[in-house]
């Protein structure tokens, strides 16, 4: 009797793509209030992504034998139990700065259950680079009208709610913005944390090379021909369904090739710009006239059979 084939966690969703195990539950993780004023929304948060990574473990090569992490002291064969373990700051090469449990339990913001909304902004005044993890927020049993209102009265302003809250012991700037009657939650950077260019230094160029406006207008153009609306069903990961698709097939025991590797495209050099530009375009242009005269052109019939050939 052949060996039963492991059950992988792989199934298709409402597209047709693959995903990885089993639909998500909604299940709140972390429950409060939205205040601002003297109002108050009892709200629960749910996370509004759901990771699709593939969890790969790490095993010997020869016989498959599982490889273990410990946490052990640098220099010694010795493990550390966890209650030993406290944090430090590294001051110079070995020198450090010990942190106790007690003295980072101080410091830690206050655990408060508020979304504390401080301002109103416009959505387009922010930029996407502040943006972190996305969220949504429910609202809690009772506060259905109030919730509703809330998001109602921000969908018709317009306006984002930048708002801070402690999650998981760490205080969050966060943006509050309606989306078909739900109420939406994004972590944000603060602006410390976001590397201004001037920073970088040599990794960008310190001035502007000169550019002619006919080759700023053939870009323009092949950007123009390039637009589409956004349809983010539209953009898969291939590379964790390609990764998926090889899983399965060796669990079916089938022999895999590595394909060969290809060559990293080569920047396109200066005197070539226009050229470039214009064969894009072409071809961009190409493909939606040959998408046309596909759509068009009419099938062909079956040819008729000659009575010459009828009688053989």
């Amino acid at each position: 009797m052949p060996p039963a084939k492991p059950a992988l966690l792989l199934a298709l969703d409402s597209a047709g793509r693959i995903r990885v195990g089993d639909l998500l539950m909604a299940r709140a993780i972390w429950s409060g209030s939205i205040s601002f004023g003297l109002l108050n929304v009892p709200v629960r948060l749910y996370s509004a992504v759901a990771r699709r990574s593939i969890g790969l473990r790490e095993i010997r090569e020869s016989d498959g034998a599982r490889i273990r992490h410990r946490r052990v002291a640098e220099g010694t064969e010795e493990e550390v139990p966890y209650e030993k373990i406290v944090k430090a700051f590294e001051i110079t090469p070995d020198r450090y700065i010990p942190l106790t449990r007690g003295e980072m339990e101080a410091l830690a913001p206050e655990k408060t259950r508020s979304i504390e909304v401080m301002d109103f902004v416009d959505l387009e005044e922010i930029d996407p680079i502040y943006f972190d993890s996305p969220y949504y927020l429910g609202p809690a049993e009772g506060a259905e009208k109030a919730y509703s209102l809330l998001a109602r009265a921000m969908e018709e302003s317009g306006k984002v709610a930048i708002a801070r809250f402690v999650f998981r012991n760490k205080e969050h700037l966060a943006a509050l913005r309606p989306a078909d009657g739900v109420l939406t939650l994004t972590t944000m950077r603060f602006a410390d944390e976001v590397v201004p260019p001037e920073e970088l230094e040599d990794a960008l160029p310190s001035g502007k090379p000169r550019v002619a406006k006919r080759e700023v207008e053939m870009a323009e153009q092949l950007i123009d021909s390039l637009t589409r609306r956004f349809d983010p069903a539209a953009y898969r990961d291939e590379y964790r369904e390609k990764l998926l698709a090889l899983i399965e097939s060796k669990a079916e025991g089938k022999e895999i090739v590595a394909a060969p590797e290809g060559e990293a495209p080569r920047p396109t050099k200066a005197p070539d710009l226009m050229a470039a530009l214009e064969e894009s375009i072409a071809a961009a242009k190409g493909d939606g006239a040959g998408a046309k005269k596909r759509a068009k052109k009419p099938a062909k019939r079956p040819a008729k059979k000659s009575r010459a050939k009828a009688k053989k």
